[in-house]
């Protein structure tokens, strides 16, 4: 397996080194604004091909937004689809991320109509700073811990070796894009539910921490920031589906609290995912109530810079290194892999880290014993809590 994902990566290496070479010989740099503080949006995404129905959702959001997410595959599988929506992203004066996957399907064939790493290139020449980069797969740590189509571990001897494969491997997918990002100055981002610490040792510079179903808020933002903290990266907030029928997300008080939460809690990026493959309303999960809960929003984070990141993280709880727990209920998955009741540590540590997010809230960070970090704990949190400390 191993041997498989290093000739993966250096054939598009050998593929993409020297179009991205003769592409960077023409490129004369314009002068760059810097980057917004924060950055709010929705991501348009799956299913539907519709790029007047991108179109319309990028008009209906665009003077209260500043991002916008193109993750449709039937836009971005083609390249005029894909430029013909980016230049209109573009002219609304949104900042831009663009969904890529593994070039090659699971029977070998490429499933783009052209290279998804000279595009990258391009439009990072053409859309300028405006082009944050690519996002790069979907979920992969909820995939490994639930078994998806992108589960990368299918087996291990133990939660070592089951940590070490998936940030093997899961490097291996996203370096086609790696090296775009190296040449072009642009990041690599994911949303997640599950093993964020994981995600950003593969490589990622953003992991977004999804608001989902009835998952904890507090412990979710804990599990993101606590890991791009520590490893020095940006993370953020993408609020997704509650439900699997009407009225599918949130209500607008909701979202506009989640929203909220995240902001205070220090996200850089927070995203809302609007499927557009309903019938519900005009623009797919999203209703009018969203998309007023998104503008005050909007008029709340313009009004009040000085309130991004006010809940600090104070706190740190360690868990132990390697360790695959979902962390989403008592009898969760371990790395996809074992139940929950094959490691005696569990039930210590759910129960510890319930009674921490309750005393504690959006002021905990959760992370993981590893050596390349641990010395830098006692510089980033006043308390640190090693998971098997006993708690008071």
């Amino acid at each position: 397996m191993k041997h498989g994902t290093l000739l993966f990566g250096f054939i598009f290496i050998m593929i993409i080194v020297l179009p991205l070479f003769l592409v960077a010989l023409n490129v004369s740099p314009d002068e760059q604004s810097s980057d917004p503080d924060f950055f709010v949006g929705v991501e348009y995404a799956i299913d539907n091909h519709s790029v007047e129905g991108c179109k319309a959702l990028v008009d209906r959001v665009k003077n209260f937004t500043n991002t916008f997410i193109v993750d449709s595959v039937g836009i971005t599988f083609d390249k005029n689809n894909l430029n013909e929506v980016c230049d209109y992203v573009y002219d609304a004066d949104l900042y831009l991320y663009v969904f890529f996957i593994s070039p090659i399907n699971s029977t070998g064939h490429f499933r783009y109509n052209y290279w998804p790493h000279i595009w990258i290139s391009e439009a990072k020449e053409k859309y300028g700073d405006k082009f944050l980069g690519a996002y790069a797969m979907d979920e992969p740590g909820g995939n490994q811990l639930d078994a998806g189509s992108f589960q990368l571990v299918i087996d291990a001897e133990n939660q070592t070796e089951a940590s070490e494969l998936f940030v093997y491997l899961l490097d291996g997918h996203i370096d086609y894009y790696d090296y775009a990002r190296k040449c072009e100055n642009i990041t690599l981002l994911t949303s997640e539910y599950a093993l964020y610490w994981y995600d950003y040792k593969a490589g990622y510079d953003i992991v977004l921490a999804e608001f989902a179903w009835n998952h904890s808020r507090p412990l979710n933002v804990g599990l993101c920031r606590g890991a791009a903290n520590v490893q020095q990266q940006e993370w953020g907030v993408m609020v997704t589906w509650t439900y699997n029928q009407v009225p599918y997300i949130v209500s607008g008080d909701e979202l506009y609290d989640d929203l909220i939460s995240a902001y205070h809690s220090g996200a850089k990026y927070v995203m809302i995912f609007d499927h557009p493959d309903t019938d519900y309303s005009e623009y797919g999960i999203l209703t009018e109530e969203h998309f007023d809960a998104l503008e005050q929003f909007w008029d709340y984070v313009n009004d009040n810079p000085d309130k991004h990141g006010i809940q600090k993280a104070t706190t740190v709880y360690v868990l132990p290194e390697h360790f695959g727990f979902g962390l989403r209920r008592i009898n969760d998955k371990i790395w996809g892999l074992w139940p929950a009741d094959t490691d005696e540590r569990v039930e210590q540590i759910w129960s510890n880290i319930n009674q921490l997010v309750d005393e504690y809230g959006y002021s905990l960070d959760i992370v993981y014993s590893d050596p390349e970090y641990n010395d830098t704990l006692q510089e980033l949190y006043d308390e640190v809590i090693f998971w098997n400390q006993p708690i008071t």
